[in-house]
């Protein structure tokens, strides 16, 4: 389940009255990003593909967090009752589906590692996971992206991780899986994609 398009939007802008910042605009761009592919791809509902890229990073309305946005934003759907949207809020930071293999500081307890390690070991990834988890280093504040700047972005920002290639690759791999299903580039589904490289 998950919340209907005006109620996502809404619960967002609640969300950057608590902690204003760059995210909300970058969430935006994701639901963006999500939808205009999903259109393209059979099977895929473009509203909820929209939704969950909205309410992917809503774990960051209780603050600036690293990895604890991701516990916080399934906790959050999941007492709405948004068990698929919760789903993504957990899963979108994980291309490589290993809890060691994420980037942030690890600014949980001890049992919050534990549930987010098992609940990623007992899951296989759906196309909602894969194609939040594309749209994730599709868009960033400013608009839609190619894949090199965002990763160079992030790289710039937190540095060279054990994971970062192997992230990488199995972000080009959903890349690669959705022109499969579209039959284009990926980029083309995305309007002034290019002016990314000229900002």
């Amino acid at each position: 389940m998950y919340p209907k398009k005006e109620l996502a939007l809404s619960e967002l802008e609640a969300a950057e009255d608590m902690n204003p910042g760059p995210w909300t605009d970058h969430s935006k761009n994701v639901a963006k990003a999500a939808s205009l592919i999903a259109e393209h791809c059979e099977g895929l509902d473009s509203e909820k593909a929209f939704v969950c890229g909205l309410l992917h990073d809503i774990g960051r309305r209780t603050g600036i967090a690293s990895v604890r946005h991701i516990i916080d934003g399934y906790n959050y759907a999941m007492s709405k009752g948004w068990d698929e949207a919760a789903r993504i809020c957990l899963t979108h930071s994980f291309p490589v589906k290993d809890i060691d293999a994420d980037i942030g500081k690890k600014d949980i307890t001890d049992r919050q590692y534990d549930f987010i390690r098992d609940y990623l070991n007992n899951l296989e990834y759906d196309d909602y996971d894969k194609l939040i988890i594309l749209c994730d280093a599709l868009a960033d504040a400013n608009g839609f992206c190619i894949l090199e700047k965002r990763f160079i972005d992030t790289t710039r920002r937190y540095g060279i991780y054990p994971f970062s290639i192997e992230r990488w690759n199995k972000t080009y791999e959903y890349k690669d899986y959705f022109e499969k299903m579209t039959g284009r580039s990926i980029y083309m589904l995305l309007p002034d994609i290019e002016k990314c490289i000229y900002l």
